[in-house]
């Protein structure tokens, strides 16, 4: 058998295990441990999946991930989410679209201590959703809003996408951080521009505010109480958590006070003290509950990630054996036009990877096959992959996976299309920043420059 048969037998095996839902890691490890045997026979595929697992999993910057896991869910249970939009909505209710400004800036915030784009989808689609179409906003474009800004969880840091990235392309873990802050910003000023935009079309002028259809009444009654109260009476606790979150993760590390695994840590720590805090009116036993749910979410959630990390590293393995990374790249030197042109050619193909693919499985299975061109072709590493997270993103909400559209869909009751068509714009939105990005790196590249390695 030629090795191109291999290859094509390993990729197709890998897309059959993923369209009949074996969970992602295993069916990464599986596909890429057969080709292993097909390629090089048994005792080489025994002693790879051996060793390789162990090989890169046992990194000390690998521990970063569950430290931030962690913190988001300490930030979910001490109610950040919820001060933050109440906060937000005070200030931009009267803009034009401003229950969906104030999701994107709520999103925005949370991102910043949650880390993970699930997570915050998750919990601004319970918050936002039905408030939104209970003020008039089209069912698609409030569930769009929300899975769309959801994404903005792998991009602000801390996020464990651009630490796993680091770890995969030997980049510094702070500068990587340091390089999500203002296309992060950048991605949500986007949304809320179209929001206020397309609100003078779409969304009702003086549409009642009784958020009684929500399906958490308590909490809506809550926010709706909030809404109409004064500017000193709002839950700025919530901002100050942030801030507290954000100075201990990367003030902590920038200033040199703590190394990037040390701040990780801390910020959990901090968490913890917020979750106390803010459920001290719950008692011990309260406070013990969500600390111990969010010890057994941030063990699920950690579990899932190492999982995926044993079963690409396999899958990649078999890809160098094969020769897939080097034909790759060579094929890419020899292409008759200028690199920005291949790069972005290559950047492209990650929209439609997202639309079959797992998020994080596209992040571990390209990495190895782009950082080597992009770097050859004298690119910086660290705007890569500020690239390639942002195109993930993208894939993130678009079909027929986007996971982001089904979490937002299954949290709110809002049919999946329907989720679609609200993202489908937005995603547009996505493409503009992207190219702005990719056409001036610098903009990336400015606050990395700033940090020492």
């Amino acid at each position: 058998m030629q090795i191109w048969h291999v290859v094509v037998l390993t990729l197709a095996l890998m897309i059959a295990l993923l369209a009949i839902r074996v969970p992602v890691g295993f069916s990464l490890g599986l596909s890429g441990g057969i080709g292993l045997v097909l390629l090089q026979g048994t005792d080489y595929a025994s002693n790879t999946l051996g060793s390789v697992p162990f090989a890169n999993t046992a990194t000390f910057t690998l521990t970063i991930i569950p430290m931030f896991i962690l913190m988001g869910m300490l930030a979910v249970r001490a109610n950040i989410a919820d001060n933050v939009f109440t906060v937000a909505n005070h200030f931009v209710r009267r803009a034009p679209g401003g229950l969906g400004v104030a999701t994107v800036m709520a999103c925005a915030g949370f991102a910043a201590v949650s880390g993970s784009s699930i997570g915050t989808a998750a919990t601004m689609a319970k918050l936002s959703v039905n408030q939104m179409r209970g003020n008039g906003y089209p069912a698609h474009l409030a569930a769009g809003i929300v899975a769309v800004a959801g994404t903005l969880g792998v991009m602000i840091p801390p996020s464990t996408f651009l630490v796993l990235y680091a770890v995969l392309a030997e980049e510094s873990v702070a500068q990587m951080l340091a390089a999500g802050i203002v296309p992060g910003l950048l991605s949500a000023a986007g949304y809320i521009t179209y929001i206020m935009v397309v609100a003078h079309r779409q969304v009702p002028r003086g549409q009642p505010t009784d958020l009684s259809a929500s399906i958490d009444g308590a909490r809506t009654e809550l926010a709706a109480k909030r809404t109409s109260s004064t500017v000193r009476s709002l839950p700025w606790r919530g901002i100050l958590h942030i801030g507290i979150l954000f100075t201990v993760v990367l003030g902590g590390m920038y200033s040199g006070l703590f190394t990037s695994t040390e701040s990780a840590a801390i910020g959990a720590l901090a968490a913890l003290v917020i979750l106390m805090v803010e459920n001290r009116r719950l008692g011990w036993a309260g406070i013990w509950k969500h600390f111990r749910q969010s010890l057994l979410d941030t063990a699920e959630s950690t579990s899932m990630v190492f999982f995926v990390v044993v079963g690409s590293a396999v899958l990649s393995t078999f890809f160098v054996a094969a020769g897939v990374t080097q034909a790759i790249a060579e094929w890419a030197g020899n292409l008759p036009l200028p690199p920005m042109v291949v790069l972005g050619i290559l950047l492209i193909c990650l929209i439609p990877l997202g639309m079959f693919l797992e998020s994080m499985s596209i992040l571990i299975i390209t990495v190895p096959l782009l950082y080597p061109i992009a770097t050859d072709f004298g690119f910086s590493g660290v705007w890569l992959g500020i690239m390639i997270v942002k195109f993930i993103e993208m894939g993130m909400v678009t079909p027929p996976v986007g996971i982001l559209a089904f979490v937002v869909s299954g949290a709110t009751g809002v049919k999946p299309e329907q989720v679609f068509r609200g993202v489908t714009p937005l995603v547009g939105i996505d493409l503009i920043t992207s190219t702005i990005l990719f056409l001036f790196p610098a903009i990336t590249l400015f606050l990395p420059s700033l940090v020492v390695s």
